[in-house]
């Protein structure tokens, strides 16, 4: 292998990995927007000293969240034809249109009792991010799992875990600021519906299923 060849094979590898990581960035992105106001309404109900506590929580969650969503891709990754793999794609799409028109249905106050108390404040971190993110999540998850390269999924699985320690260290900082979490509360939902309708459609474009359609349209 000569030097050029080394090098051009060093820069692909380097884009794959580049566009893996976004792709888990998004993904991680679109269903934490929402998670991200709920992380402060948390903060802003118990003690600065246990915030690592609701870390673990969130970890917990997020594991059981990501390994429901592995184990369905594993048995959807058994259909032979990718672009029927692409219609996943319809559930992001499906899950931003039904955002955008009815909103979130979480409770605040709910939320606000269950960890107002430090005494099993992990296993409640844990039921409020399974309650509140689960359906958005494995909607999201599965799709992404069933079409992306196996070898892709270890990388997105460390994105994940990085992006979830970016949203607790922001969910607690904002939490102190009134204004940013107003602004949030406000355009959040709107920047979720955009994100999921946009990575379902990546989603159905890079499997091929619009190719598909259009072409059984046209024949």
């Amino acid at each position: 292998m000569n030097m050029i060849t080394y090098v051009e094979n060093n820069i692909l590898e380097m884009t794959k990995h580049a566009t893996t990581n976004l792709t888990g960035v998004t993904a991680y992105i679109s269903t934490g927007l929402d998670y991200l106001v709920i992380l402060m309404i948390i903060f802003s109900r118990v003690k600065p000293q246990d915030r690592w506590l609701v870390l673990i929580g969130d970890f917990i969650g997020t594991l059981i969240l990501v390994g429901s969503s592995l184990a369905l891709a594993f048995f959807l990754g058994f259909v032979p034809t990718p672009w029927v793999l692409g219609l996943l794609g319809l559930i992001p799409i499906y899950l931003g249109i039904k955002l955008g028109l009815q909103g979130d249905d979480d409770d605040v106050a709910a939320v606000e009792r269950r960890v107002s108390q430090s005494r099993g404040l992990i296993a409640s971190v844990v039921l409020i991010t399974v309650a509140t993110c689960g359906a958005d999540n494995i909607g999201i998850y599965v799709p992404l799992f069933t079409t992306v390269a196996t070898s892709q999924i270890p990388l997105i699985l460390i994105t994940f875990a990085g992006m979830v320690v970016v949203f607790w260290e922001l969910g607690f900082r904002l939490a102190t600021l009134p204004v940013i979490a107003g602004v949030l509360e406000k355009w959040g939902r709107h920047l979720t519906v955009v994100v999921y309708i946009l990575l379902g459609g990546y989603i159905l474009w890079d499997n091929g299923t619009i190719h598909q359609l259009l072409r059984w349209l046209w024949t």
